[in-house]
């Protein structure tokens, strides 16, 4: 909708992903994030694939997700990416929950993303989130209207295996 969010509206959903299960409990995942209207915001969204531009500009907030590659006592983490998504399913649940639009998206340049929010080198950039409050579909531009849709999934048989692969 373009109505701005503020991090009293994402903390809810930062709660959420902290009860997200990890590898050892080690809870990896990291989130950045920059207000619209922020210079965090502006930074984020000069990251952004042109194709997720335009869903992106009248957003809230966009979210940086991260996750430390290392365990505690220094070796590599097993499973960083897979504990950090869990965490970004419990965040987007409970933004669908609280009444906002949740996309994720991987089309934005990680390499600039880790460089203006400052991402150690231990840990990987995996992926943006925009958040915000519902909008208007008319708003978007023609292209994008008929996307505003839930997309098919896949049948479950497609992905389940019993006993082997």
């Amino acid at each position: 909708s373009g109505e701005a969010l503020t991090r009293e509206d994402l903390m809810p959903l930062f709660e959420a992903a902290r009860w997200a299960p990890s590898c050892a409990n080690t809870q990896p995942w990291r989130f950045v994030y920059g207000l619209a209207g922020t210079p965090a915001f502006d930074a984020f969204f000069a990251t952004l694939a042109g194709g997720n531009q335009p869903w992106c500009k009248r957003a809230g907030a966009l979210v940086l997700v991260c996750a430390n590659t290392l365990m505690p006592n220094g070796s590599p983490s097993p499973t960083p990416a897979f504990d950090a998504g869990a965490a970004w399913m419990s965040l987007a649940l409970q933004g669908s929950l609280s009444g906002l639009v949740v996309h994720g998206m991987a089309g934005f340049d990680a390499a600039k993303a880790r460089e203006v929010a400052h991402v150690p080198e231990d840990h990987q950039v995996i992926m943006m989130i925009a958040l915000g409050k519902p909008g208007n579909v008319d708003d978007l531009p023609e292209a994008y209207r008929a996307r505003e849709a839930p997309t098919p999934r896949n049948p479950t048989e497609s992905f389940i295996r019993e006993g082997s692969f």
